[in-house]
């Protein structure tokens, strides 16, 4: 008997889930919400108890779960201590498990200071103490310093190796908020001084973990930096990844996963090729694909060459969780759908040149109309003319029986698929009835596509799995899609996708 689930993963992606057989445990029904929902992290599950006014309660029994659950999934997570850090730095064994481990959280919009040691958390508490009496802060000493700010260091790390400016504001304000005897007199925000330490000792935990043999911190900078004695070419996340360079899988190393990668090329060659396995051997080889990718920049019928299942769209969208953690397809349609009235809105009041090549998009759906993918389309062809690109290179179209044209100049694009018996139309005209293929450095590597919103939900993912750029004509629509849909970025955005943005929230 299957089973049909409302699962909260978090309060702005609500999921219906069908599970064709009913997990016979806990745990089955764990692995089942993990790989239905494409998560990469631990996680515990609640359900609404209608015996208690569907008040939330463990799932300890599956047979406890009503026909029509609706289950509500809690990550595990903790942040490391001080101990943790320094076991990070100086423990061979411990090191290597937690170097090959993939992060799993965004950075926070709250930060949480970590517990310190015995010691620190008793100094901290008679200050705070002494604080609240009569407003009297402290003066901490090297040692007591040293292992607050190694301990943060350590804890920014489990989500960023590289944390921007803003970020260490963030950290340094919550350490005074959770330890007001630690404000220092006489800076305007009371946490100054502590920022600025942060810096510092964050770039020196940074070479610690370089020294370790940790891949993501070992940033070539003007004369380049060392990994086992040669120059490196690894660069720095660029759009927020969660996972840019991992390490290995503990106890891995080239040999293991190259065989594990020649395996998965001849499972992608069965007709049909086991699904499951291939999941498993991606996830088993994150880390040497991300390095040859990161390190070498292969030309894209290179990776195609190599690794075949990555142009799959099952890992597509799962390489993307892999890099940053989020369910794609999820946040994109949420996002596209909560904000498609507004977009639509704002394109019909319009006028020039761009009001009428935005009324000729709109024209043909209407925003009441009750198919959603047309909507999606007519809001996603006419993102480019609200944010001043041009999308006429980027927008092909040919018959089938063309499919094996030349598109040598096309770097980034997608290609509007038409039979014979349709009626042609120029590029940039809505294809509600096309089929679209992806095109990277002049080559169809996507085809079949059902329609428009999906292409653009695939290309970005693969932008992010193949480290590539945002098309040049496009960048400002692809930047909107990472920064304002998906939440992939900072706070500060360039003016043009500031203003779309703020017109959207209005």
């Amino acid at each position: 008997m299957s089973m049909t689930l409302r699962v909260i993963v978090h309060d702005t992606n609500i999921r219906k889930v069908i599970i064709p057989e009913k997990p016979a445990d806990v745990d089955s029904l764990k692995q089942a919400l993990k790989e239905k929902l494409q998560l990469t992290y631990t996680f515990s599950v609640q359900y609404e108890d209608p015996d208690f006014g569907n008040a939330l309660c463990n799932v300890s029994d599956i047979n406890d779960l009503p026909e029509r659950a609706t289950l509500k999934i809690i990550p595990l997570h903790t942040s490391p201590s001080s101990s943790q850090a320094d076991t990070v730095l100086l423990s061979g064994s411990d090191t290597s498990e937690q170097l090959s481990a993939e992060r799993q959280f965004e950075w926070p919009e709250d930060f949480e200071i970590p517990k310190f040691s015995v010691h620190v958390e008793y100094r901290l508490r008679q200050g705070n103490l002494a604080f609240m009496k009569d407003g009297t802060t402290i003066d901490v000493g090297r040692d007591i310093k040293h292992d607050i700010l190694e301990a943060l260091a350590g804890a920014m790390y489990t989500y960023k190796a590289y944390p921007r400016d803003e970020d260490f504001a963030q950290v340094a304000s919550a350490l005074i908020k959770a330890h007001p005897c630690l404000t220092e007199q006489g800076s305007p925000t009371g946490s100054a001084g502590w920022k600025n330490s942060l810096k510092f000792k964050m770039a020196n935990y940074r070479t610690k973990l370089r020294k370790s043999g940790c891949s993501d911190v070992a940033v070539a900078g003007k004369r380049g930096a060392t990994m086992g004695g040669a120059k490196s070419a690894i660069k720095k996340p660029r759009r927020f990844e969660l996972n840019f360079l991992p390490n290995f899988p503990n106890g891995e190393g080239d040999e293991s996963q190259e065989s594990i990668r020649k395996d998965l090329v001849e499972e992608c060659k069965k007709r049909p090729p086991n699904m499951s396995l291939i999941g498993k051997k991606m996830d088993g080889t994150f880390a040497l694909r991300r390095r040859e990718i990161v390190h070498s920049e292969p030309p894209v019928c290179e990776i195609l060459e190599k690794w075949p299942a990555l142009f799959m769209e099952s890992q597509i969208l799962a390489e993307f969780n892999r890099i940053s953690g989020k369910n794609l397809t999820s946040e994109f349609y949420a996002a596209l759908d909560t904000h498609s009235a507004r977009l639509i809105e704002i394109s019909q009041k319009k006028g020039g040149k761009q009001g009428k090549k935005l009324d000729e998009i709109l024209q043909q759906v209407h925003s009441t109309s009750s198919n959603v993918t047309h909507v999606r389309t007519a809001v996603l062809q006419s993102l480019p003319l609200l944010l001043g690109d041009d999308s006429e290179e980027f927008l092909r179209m040919c018959f089938d029986i063309d499919v094996d044209a030349d598109f040598s100049e096309v770097d980034v694009g997608l290609l509007a698929v038409l039979t014979e018996d349709m009626p042609a139309k120029r590029p940039n005209a809505l294809r509600m009835d096309a089929t679209w293929a992806i095109i990277l450095e002049g080559r169809i590597v996507v085809d079949d596509v059902p329609n428009f919103p999906h292409a653009v939900c695939l290309l970005f993912a693969l932008i992010y799995a193949l480290n590539l750029d945002y098309p040049k004509t496009m960048r400002n629509t692809f930047d909107f899609i990472q920064r304002v849909f998906l939440s992939l970025g900072g706070k500060n955005v360039k003016p043009k996708l500031q203003t779309l943005k703020n017109q959207l929230l209005s």
